[in-house]
């Protein structure tokens, strides 16, 4: 049974995590550093707009049960772990090999904490998205409203670790 882990949207740039993708016509599970450099730009992105763009190659799903953003966490409200969908890049001459998730329109639930989303996929949309059978704007989409729980931490997991 594969174990999927909290996904913390603030973590730094280059932080590595197991991402599947296909690769050579195989599907192989691979870990890769968060966060991509731009063509001709110095600066790293580790999330990227997906509204108005097609990723017809280096898909790629980040597996994950949970994910959290300030003070709130998220999880499917059927307890189910997900994927976010991205893409990955190949190295170039003085950048690694890495991946970048996607983000869309924050879906019912999520709104009220913020007006962007990673794009989270559910299981039975994994091979759509990484084979690339549905057109992405039809797959990099909000999921429904009461699709996750979202839970409001009332203190700052840094402050917590300071004030022990």
């Amino acid at each position: 049974m594969m174990s999927a882990t909290v996904f913390q949207s603030d973590a730094p740039l280059d932080e590595r995590r197991v991402i599947i993708r296909r690769h050579d016509g195989d599907v192989e599970m691979v870990e890769l550093p968060w966060g991509l450099r731009p063509d001709g730009d110095a600066r790293a992105v580790n999330v990227a707009r997906s509204e108005g763009r097609t990723f017809p190659t280096h898909r790629c799903l980040v597996p994950a049960s949970e994910f959290r953003h300030r003070s709130f966490s998220f999880s499917l409200a059927d307890g189910d772990w997900f994927y976010f969908a991205g893409i990955w890049r190949p190295a170039i001459e003085d950048w690694p090999e890495a991946y970048a998730v996607l983000t869309i329109e924050a879906n019912a639930d999520l709104a009220p904490c913020h007006d962007r989303q990673m794009a989270v996929l559910t299981r039975d949309q994994r091979l759509a998205w990484l084979d690339g059978l549905v057109p992405e704007a039809e797959i990099l989409r909000p999921l429904p409203a009461r699709t996750f729980r979202v839970k409001r931490h009332s203190i700052d997991p840094v402050q917590a670790t300071l004030a022990v």
